[in-house]
């Protein structure tokens, strides 16, 4: 990975570092919170709800989270890859 960087501008290399971090981290947020609902997706938890599995708050307000925390990541994962081209392009 070294050789990565090594011909991409500090300040763009800092922000593919960034970015590939934050996604990261909304990742594993994300999982940690259909964890815990002992569920695979969003969909899955808000099925729970519906069908009277789970109460509705404060599990609805996870589920707000756990959209909000996947639609982050797919933004910040795209302007990782924006990042990504334009580092290939130098």
């Amino acid at each position: 990975m070294p050789e990565f960087f090594e011909s991409i501008d500090f300040e763009l290399a800092t922000a593919i570092e960034e970015l590939a971090r934050l996604s990261y981290e909304l990742r594993e947020n994300r999982n940690a919170i259909l964890a815990a609902h002992d569920v695979a997706d969003e969909a899955a938890l808000l099925a729970r709800i519906e069908a009277g599995e789970a109460d509705e708050h404060p599990t609805y307000e996870y589920y707000l989270a756990a959209r909000i925390l996947a639609d982050t990541r797919d933004a910040a994962r795209a302007a990782l890859a924006e990042s990504l081209q334009e580092a290939n392009r130098t």
